[in-house]
């Protein structure tokens, strides 16, 4: 009934200008009017893409996640090659792998993550193996794990790149410091309706009003730049509250942060995580020590009870959240299945096998299409 027909132009509404929203309109600029309406100043700093480290470790995340998250990961991991080339700038990837490592006082940890990756596509490195890695580590480390299929890309460079692609855009209306709402099959704004073929809701947390399932998982996350560091890779270190990643960038900047915190709390980065997450990164590279601090920052991560996203229809309203800790690694997920929809076309059946409640089609109580 909402497909887009080859000779109507529709209206498409996206609700949010973080990654999803970015995405959503870059990829339906060629098909339709696209109004994009935000409520940051088009910098994308409240939104969580902006905090992310972009990781793209879908083994790795394997270890807390459903092996459906693994398999979708491993496929958004590909599909992120394709969107990247397809960008007229250069964007940071890289997929050298990622290297888990624990001291001895930690080891049973690295075990138990160990045992909870869903597949076997690693390999275990003693401290020669670890020096062969990252010849500048600690050489205190005896044990570790490397992941040698992971990737990651610089979030703030691509969120730029495609806000570039988006400005220069005719298709596209970008309307920035704009609270959007939505209201039935309208979007309102300052009190006033706007109707659209399409209204595509990527707020994030932004939607919790409208969805009292979602809530927030806090992160926290230090930027340095450390000139006397080298890693190529990223690096997990077993840490009794959480793992610590440590994502290096280009230039020798570094995005150090925790896994997860289940916590709502929107306070400012804390004293005891602070302390924490700079900690580890000494105790990794003694090199950190002279860092400096570009950033101090904490957000919250929308998801849902089973930490899964979800691509919900009501009608002309599609919602695309619950990305929880993994809104880089499955984001080209949402989006496929989006657009998709939108150009009526079919919804690979893959992802509904592998994650059985990503689709809901509203038929008065959102029932799950498996």
């Amino acid at each position: 009934m909402h497909a887009i027909s080859e000779n109507v132009e529709p209206r498409i509404a996206i609700l949010g200008a973080g990654l999803l929203g970015r995405l959503m309109a870059y990829h339906l600029k060629d098909h339709a009017k696209v109004f994009l309406y935000d409520k940051d100043q088009g910098d994308a700093k409240q939104s969580a893409a902006y905090l992310a480290a972009a990781m793209l470790a879908p083994l790795a995340e394997s270890a807390e996640s459903s092996i459906g998250v693994m398999r979708l990961g491993e496929y958004c991991l590909e599909r992120w090659k394709e969107i990247l080339a397809d960008l007229p700038e250069s964007v940071f990837f890289q997929q050298n792998g990622s290297l888990l490592l624990a001291f001895e006082q930690d080891r049973s940890s690295l075990q138990n993550m160990q045992n909870n990756l869903k597949a076997r596509n690693f390999q275990k490195v003693d401290s020669q193996g670890i020096a062969n890695l990252e010849p500048e580590i600690n050489q205190r480390f005896q044990v570790g794990l490397f992941l040698p299929d992971e990737g990651q890309l610089d979030n703030r460079h691509l969120l730029k790149v495609l806000a570039k692609v988006l400005q220069n855009s005719k298709s596209v209306n970008w309307q920035t410091g704009v609270d959007a709402q939505i209201d039935g099959s309208n979007v309102s704004i300052n009190g006033l309706k706007n109707s659209f073929d399409w209204i595509l809701d990527c707020r994030g947390l932004g939607s919790k009003p409208d969805q009292a399932d979602l809530r927030g998982v806090r992160g926290e996350v230090i930027r340095l730049r450390a000139p006397d560091v080298n890693l190529h890779r990223p690096v997990r270190l077993m840490h009794p509250r959480y793992p610590i990643y440590i994502a290096p960038k280009p230039n020798h900047e570094f995005v150090v942060g925790a896994t997860q915190l289940e916590s709502e709390d929107q306070r400012k980065a804390t004293v005891r995580s602070t302390l924490e997450l700079l900690s580890a990164c000494f105790s990794v590279h003694s090199g950190f020590a002279e860092a400096e601090i570009l950033s101090n920052e904490s957000g919250l991560r929308p998801a849902y009870l089973d930490n899964e996203p979800q691509m919900r229809v009501s009608g002309n309203v599609i919602s695309l959240n619950g990305l929880y800790r993994h809104g880089y690694l499955l984001s080209p997920l949402l989006v496929d299945m989006c657009v998709a929809h939108i150009l009526d076309e079919m919804i690979n059946p893959y992802f509904c096998e592998q994650m059985p409640h990503i689709l809901k089609i509203d038929s008065g109580n959102m029932e799950v299409l498996a």
